[in-house]
């Protein structure tokens, strides 16, 4: 049995937006721990020419958008502005899964003939919905979310797998626990 547009985009999107909102959380609580500057980690970049975590959150958010609005031929809804703090982007990805949320199965019926566009950098993108859902937005949307993951690695952030996909267990994930329970306590 074949699998829908819908199935390979919404439920995906979703459950990586979740885990992206847990990152957030989880840096946050970092700040808060390590008693660091907030823009330490929202402005750190894995490489200069590479952009920061708080813009590889929005994008990661946004690319959601960018994929799921084209397949069902609807225009992208604005990203909207948010303030550049660990609320602010909690905000973003909450939008994005409330709009993401809204697009229905029946939507998707006959996607899979539809031909999207989108800018790639300076360049256009032209592609069969499905070729533009697994070659172009699901590889973008994973490289942004990728991104983020990684400037909290290389900042000290005591994340691993199980906070990237959900699925695995490790040491890494039940110290991410510890600091939060720590951090939400009031002495």
């Amino acid at each position: 049995m074949p699998i829908s547009m819908y199935e390979a985009s919404i439920p995906v999107f979703l459950r990586y937006l979740e885990r992206l909102a847990g990152l957030v959380d989880t840096a946050e609580s970092h700040v808060r721990v390590h008693k660091i500057e907030a823009t330490e980690l929202l402005t750190a970049r894995l490489a200069p020419d590479m952009l920061p975590f708080e813009a590889q959150v929005r994008i990661v958010a946004n690319f959601a958008l960018r994929a799921c609005f084209p397949l069902v031929g609807r225009d992208i809804p604005p990203y909207g502005e948010f303030e550049v703090s660990f609320a602010g982007l909690r905000e973003c990805i909450a939008r994005a899964v409330v709009l993401v949320s809204s697009l229905e199965p029946a939507l998707f019926e006959g996607s899979e003939s539809r031909t999207l566009e989108s800018k790639a950098g300076n360049a256009v993108v032209s592609l069969p919905a499905p070729e533009f859902l697994f070659q172009y937005a699901l590889p973008n949307f994973f490289f942004h979310l990728t991104a983020a993951y990684s400037i909290l690695r290389s900042r000290g952030v005591a994340i691993g797998k199980a906070d990237f996909d959900g699925f695995h267990s490790s040491v890494s994930s039940m110290v991410t626990q510890r600091e939060q329970r720590r951090a939400s306590c009031r002495w």
